[in-house]
């Protein structure tokens, strides 16, 4: 039973210092603000009414203004006498330290008289009976806030009703066991009052605040304590991060319709801020991208209403789930289009063939040609182009998969992941061309910039490699690293052979001998993945522009990504 002890302003001042000099590890945070001067001015308020005020530096970047350093127990006296009178903010704390960094500030003791409450605490572990009987002493206000707390950890995914029923029960037991405490399904008052601390120190660095952006048409809350607006590149108004924690925040504002919608997701996916892995969903009048890899957390949602689509960003570091569940359903229950729309004349008006709207489009680590070998979308391929790939695609979005591979050759067979049909497939050559005849390489020299393969002309120089290798050819042509695995075309338009990468080594050749592997060797390894080559029957001099055709049907861009 809690024993209520009113003191004279005398030995209220007494009791204070007695706590002020105790040991201890246990502060009362006040508040926190994003620059130290901001800070030091909100220190010296309170220091000119309480004692024991303190400045620390937060790992956050942000400044806290905390009360200590005291017991655990003088902590929530202090904390429950402040609250209690109306010293100090309704949202203070208590703070065990662990983040406070340099100390900026530090007070002197010294307060008017107030009124002391002792409050029995159970320290350590307490009984079940024992979390029990505290767990009903808490008020309503204070269950709801435990559940807040407990979906802020992500264990608990139910309404804030106030009730500790099974779910919420489950979720303090899963609380437990992530924290290593043995799993009761009931919190001790330690483990509440580290709960609680826990998610009103987030709280308190996110600072999401109202926020009314004219110009894009929308009012959202937004983690000012990390982020601070940039600049407006239609259709979006960027946010930019204050912090070493890298957010981002994206504000969606243009005009359009459906057909404007559709084509604002899947733009959207090529950006470096929506990982390739997460769940997509386009519906009639709204859409949702998700997105995660090692370095980042992605959520976007935009919606059409009126002629105009509003929605949101937001990029997260994926070390911090916590924190970005917190701000992202505080940004997604305040999200509201009001009047206005995002000018497509603001901006820099600056334009970068790597750049949207000021956001890097995603590109793949290497990009090598290939081409159909097959009706059902089989391609060829150098075995460079595809090693050490989490995926391998065709341009940018058909997926493919490894069908073989001879890393001795230099060369491998892709499969499609889900069925195509190539506009035209190779044949290969039946016989070697003349020496000194001429060919054509086709391939994307510039590595995806340009939509169409190139067609390079040269020279078939040897039917063998430089070391007597049979199974290559030497061309006299001038090719890119990104035109190998490009089909070498004879005169006829059959193909005579694939582009091999670039060795590396000690000796530089002219920069105008290139290699290939021959045909019949290509035919030989397609034979054994189970793709049968058909032979050219042509004969005579293809025109360029049908050769030009023929090449661009054919060839493809491969894209290693990782």
């Amino acid at each position: 039973m809690a024993i209520i002890i009113r003191f004279f302003a005398g030995m209220a001042v007494m009791l204070w210092a007695a706590a002020a000099v105790a040991q201890g590890s246990s502060w009362v945070q006040v508040e926190a603000r994003p620059s130290e001067a901001a800070a030091r001015d909100r220190a010296e308020f309170y220091a000119s009414g309480l004692p024991d005020v303190e400045g620390y530096r937060l790992s956050s970047g942000w400044y806290a203004i905390a009360l200590g350093p005291y017991s655990e127990a003088q902590a929530i006296n202090v904390l429950a006498q402040l609250r209690a009178s109306g010293r100090i903010p309704r949202d203070s704390f208590l703070a065990n330290g662990a983040n406070f960094r340099v100390q900026f500030f530090a007070g002197t003791p010294g307060v008017a008289p107030i009124e002391t409450v002792v409050v029995p605490l159970v320290a350590g572990e307490e009984t079940q009976a024992e979390a029990r009987a505290s767990e009903r002493s808490l008020s309503r206000e204070e269950r709801a806030l435990v559940q807040i707390a407990l979906r802020w950890e992500g264990v608990y995914t139910a309404a804030i009703d106030a009730d500790f029923g099974p779910g919420t029960r489950r979720a303090m037991a899963a609380f437990q066991q992530a924290s290593g405490f043995e799993a009761t399904g009931v919190l001790t008052t330690k483990q509440r009052g580290d709960l609680i601390e826990a998610y009103s120190a987030a709280v308190a660095a996110l600072d999401m605040t109202p926020t009314l952006e004219p110009t894009t048409g929308i009012e959202i809350d937004l983690p000012r304590g990390l982020v601070t607006f940039d600049r407006f590149e239609p259709p979006f108004a960027h946010y930019r991060s204050t912090t070493d924690d890298a957010v981002q925040v994206l504000l969606i504002s243009q005009t359009g319709d459906r057909g404007t919608l559709a084509s604002l997701y899947e733009v959207m996916q090529t950006l470096e801020i929506v990982p390739l892995e997460g769940s997509r969903a386009l519906r009639r009048n709204d859409f949702t991208l998700t997105g995660a890899n090692d370095r980042i957390i992605s959520h976007t949602y935009a919606q059409l209403d009126g002629g105009t689509i509003k929605g949101f960003s937001l990029i997260w570091p994926a070390d911090d789930a916590k924190r970005q569940r917190l701000a992202l359903a505080a940004m997604q229950e305040s999200f509201l289009p009001i009047e206005g729309v995002l000018p497509d004349a603001m901006g820099s008006g600056a334009q970068n063939v790597d750049l949207l709207a000021g956001l890097a489009i995603r590109r793949p680590d290497r990009a090598r040609s290939g081409f159909y070998v097959d009706t059902s979308g089989g391609v060829l391929t150098t075995a460079g182009a595809v090693d050490k790939c989490a995926r391998i695609t065709l341009g940018e979005e058909i997926a493919m998969s490894v069908g073989g591979i001879d890393t001795a050759l230099g060369v491998a067979y892709l499969r499609p992941e889900q069925a195509i049909a190539p506009l035209a497939s190779a044949r290969m050559a039946a016989i070697e061309p003349r020496l000194q005849s001429g060919i054509a390489v086709a391939g994307f020299s510039f590595g995806g910039v340009l939509t169409a393969p190139s067609l390079t002309y040269g020279t078939f120089s040897d039917v063998k490699g430089l070391d007597g290798d049979a199974r290559v050819q030497r061309l006299e042509v001038v090719s890119e690293p990104s035109d190998a695995g490009g089909p070498v075309f004879e005169e006829s338009g059959a193909v005579m052979g694939m582009l091999l990468d670039a060795k590396d080594g000690a000796r530089q050749l002219p920069g105008n001998v290139a290699f290939a592997l021959d045909a019949s060797v290509l035919s030989e390894f397609l034979a054994a993945n189970g793709v049968a080559m058909p032979v050219s029957s042509e004969a005579g001099n293809l025109a360029p522009e049908d050769l030009t055709l023929l090449a661009t049907d054919m060839t493809v861009l491969i894209s290693c990504w990782n």
